[in-house]
């Protein structure tokens, strides 16, 4: 089952900005971006130095603004970044910014 999140052409680029305003995010962001659905374990996520309920905000700002889609299968969530989505509505933005990341440290 997915969880709550905007349609496509919902998705505002003043939100999703918003949303990569933390530098926890922008982490998650590149994480994110192999494409593979990751489960929510702080340790694999590398943000393990973070409360559960911390990961929990931060992935709920992400869906919310339409970055990422989260499905969940009993106890478990799963996310996954909707690069389709986000290129469809904002072409070329998430490639500036995971290209504006490269060799950063978050």
């Amino acid at each position: 089952m997915l969880l709550e999140q905007p349609d496509v052409e919902d998705i505002q680029l003043v939100k999703v900005l918003h949303a990569l305003g933390d530098p926890t995010r922008l982490h998650l962001l590149r994480v994110y971006a192999s494409g593979e659905q990751c489960d929510c374990s702080s340790e694999r996520l590398g943000v393990g130095h973070l409360h559960k309920s911390t990961v929990s905000h931060h992935m709920r700002i992400m869906r919310e603004a339409g970055l990422t889609s989260t499905r969940s299968v009993g106890r478990n969530r799963y996310v996954q970044l909707r690069r389709a989505d986000l290129d469809t509505r904002f072409p070329g933005l998430l490639d500036a910014l995971l290209k504006s990341l490269e060799g950063e440290e978050l």
